[in-house]
């Protein structure tokens, strides 16, 4: 939980994909509750910009750390650089990318890197948390997941699986770690407002046939989660009309209607 929430000493939250959207999003809002940053993404503008930014805002420390995910040096020092954290108390596995396309016709090597940093990345990363937050007797770990997780079908084959693995990952660890004092959440975002669907990876993407109201602002969800840490729920979608979907999904006699209106479309 934030620091001026517990009034204690101030905590560390390090957040993958902290270089823009959500990731950037999260490391704004746990700024502003006072907590210490490390920020982690590729892009080294990016993540300086936002430190410089948010440091004299907030008087917190943000470190800038520059990995690549999918390379196997940058993930191990992110794991080391976790371990080393007396203080973490949040840890935000953002990062990550998708692919539009049939299974059988994109390249394979994209479908891979997207379980490498949907799937692989999260793992190494909470597995490096968790025994520190037990230790402490508090933590928690948010895995950004997706709607799409609740999807099969589609030009985002692997993508939805991934992300189902992702939510099924998290409540068998929140499982696994009850009474610990860690609390384990996966975010299911709907449509949001930031850079993902606007990649070179969905260039054929058309938002035209998705009203606006299914687009909500990054800030509305990083708020949803941040504030439901303090519930039991494990999966968490952000925005009413996105959870109405979601509960439809899991219904056979609504289920049609509901993944006609939450699947992308070309």
């Amino acid at each position: 939980m934030a620091n001026n929430e517990r009034g204690a000493e101030k905590t560390t939250a390090l957040i993958t994909g902290a270089s823009s959207g959500i990731g950037a999003e999260f490391a704004r809002q746990l700024a502003a509750r006072g907590m210490n940053l490390v920020l982690v993404a590729r892009r080294e503008e990016r993540l300086a910009a936002l430190r410089d930014e948010l440091e004299p805002k907030h008087g917190i420390s943000a470190e800038v750390l520059v990995a690549d995910l999918l390379v196997a040096n940058d993930l191990e020092r992110v794991k080391r650089r976790i371990a080393e954290l007396t203080d973490l108390e949040i840890l935000v596995n953002n990062a990550g990318f998708g692919v539009l396309g049939n299974f059988c016709e994109v390249d394979i090597q994209g479908q891979l890197d997207m379980i490498g940093i949907h799937v692989l990345a999260p793992i190494h990363l909470a597995r490096a948390a968790v025994g520190g937050m037990i230790r402490r007797e508090r933590g928690s770990i948010i895995n950004v997941s997706s709607m799409a997780a609740f999807l099969v079908g589609g030009e985002s084959n692997t993508y939805c699986a991934a992300k189902a693995y992702v939510n099924s990952f998290s409540e068998s660890l929140q499982d696994e770690l009850r009474g610990k004092g860690v609390k384990v959440q996966a975010l299911c975002p709907g449509f949001t407002k930031t850079e993902f669907h606007s990649s070179e990876t969905f260039a054929e993407f058309d938002k035209s046939p998705i009203p606006k109201w299914m687009w909500m602002p990054a800030e509305r969800v990083v708020t949803k989660s941040l504030n439901s840490l303090r519930g039991r729920r494990v999966l968490v979608v952000p925005g009413v009309i996105n959870a109405l979907i979601v509960r439809s999904l899991r219904f056979p006699l609504t289920r049609p209607l509901a993944l006609a209106v939450a699947r992308p479309k070309k």
